[in-house]
């Protein structure tokens, strides 16, 4: 699991700002937020242009470098702070395995690329090498994997280069950590299919629905979710099969279906078809949403037990310990990213009311 996060100079983050997933409270209530020590559940609120979707995108920077899966969707250009004195952004991840833990930390200039990386298991640096000057010290990841060529100049990622041409044990740090970054997922479901991570295509976006079993278990979401129409899959005169509301006369689906519905069907397919996503972020999730329908959606979230899960919000009928609870609650401003636990010096309880404190003022310390 991701135990902490740390980013500065990218887009609007000239300062550091860190997560810490690691920093749990003493609450005994909706435990089901908290896996191994580390918050597993969580939702980001933040005034309009603080940066809670670049604070997405920094936390999935990584998945460009060392994966093959989608991670341009046009929504990194501007990628350095302004105002940065320096020339590069920098980003470091510590995750924790077991009884592993590793950091990796790297830098990115305007171009995103690479140009230092450094990389640091349960206490013992690894390697750490300047892409500029061509300087470093490997002599850890050396005896890990002393056969390999290395001379650098064609390897733009050491640490890709190392796994990927090295034997390791299956459950080895390094190899649990490569795979955690191939599943993490990012998507926002704002009337298409934008996503960073976990799949290099997804072409079955439209195909995945004509499942049977899979059409009916869409059907009854979004009568739960408040659209009454039925579904149905036709056969068109070439051939393709659409999806349509079964109507008269059948409609097409994402010709005449709202926002909040197409916003459901993108939440739906990747809810089917990520089961197994390590960390799932899903920028502005309930933009479309009725108030109880987020709700709902938060709680089908949380029964993922092997994921962790970030989500921004403006919604503050969120913000109540029948959800979540103080430490899992976050507030980006321009400078820091705090728990609603961190933000007071009140001793929040879980007879609290989180949302009225937060529209009172309480936490803007």
């Amino acid at each position: 699991m991701l135990k902490q996060f740390q980013v500065k100079g990218f887009k609007n983050f000239s300062d550091i700002i860190t997560l810490d997933f690691s920093d749990v409270h003493d609450y005994r209530f909706n435990t089901q937020c908290i896996s191994d020590g580390l918050i597993s559940k969580a939702i980001i609120y933040g005034r309009n242009s603080v940066g809670k979707s670049n604070f997405g995108l920094a936390l999935f920077d990584i998945v460009s470098h060392l994966t093959s899966k989608n991670s341009k969707p046009d929504l990194y250009q501007y990628y350095l702070n302004v105002s940065s004195q320096n020339k590069y952004a920098e980003f470091s991840y510590s995750f924790q395995f077991g009884n592993n833990t590793i950091d990796y930390r790297y830098r990115k200039d305007e171009k995103q690329n690479l140009i230092y990386e450094a990389l640091i298991l349960d206490g013992s640096l690894l390697f750490a090498y300047d892409y500029v000057q061509e300087t470093g010290t490997t002599d850890g990841i050396r005896s890990l994997a002393p056969t390999l060529n290395w001379a650098f100049q064609d390897t733009d990622c050491i640490l890709k280069y190392v796994v990927n041409n090295t034997v390791l044990p299956d459950d080895h740090p390094l190899r649990q950590m490569i795979r955690f970054v191939n599943n993490m997922l990012w998507f926002r479901s704002l009337d298409q299919n934008r996503y960073i991570g976990y799949k290099s295509k997804s072409s079955d976006y439209y195909d995945f629905i004509f499942d049977t079993e899979t059409l009916r278990e869409f059907e009854a979401f979004l009568h739960k979710s408040g659209v009454d129409e039925d579904l149905v899959v036709k056969t068109d005169v070439d051939g393709k099969k659409t999806l349509y509301f079964d109507t008269t006369p059948p409609l097409p689906f994402f010709k005449v279906a709202s926002s909040g519905t197409r916003a459901l069907y993108t939440f739906f397919y990747w809810y089917k078809t990520a089961k197994n996503a390590s960390i799932l972020f899903i920028d502005e999730f309930d933009a479309f949403y009725h108030y109880e329908l987020a709700e709902s959606i938060v709680a089908l979230l949380e029964k993922l037990e092997n994921t962790q899960v970030l989500l921004t919000s403006h919604n503050t009928n969120l913000l109540t310990n029948k959800i979540m609870r103080p430490d899992c609650y976050f507030i980006l401003t321009r400078d820091k990213l705090t728990s609603l636990a961190n933000a007071t010096t009140r001793e929040l309880r879980e007879g609290h009311n989180l949302g009225k404190l937060y529209m009172s003022g309480e936490f803007d310390g």
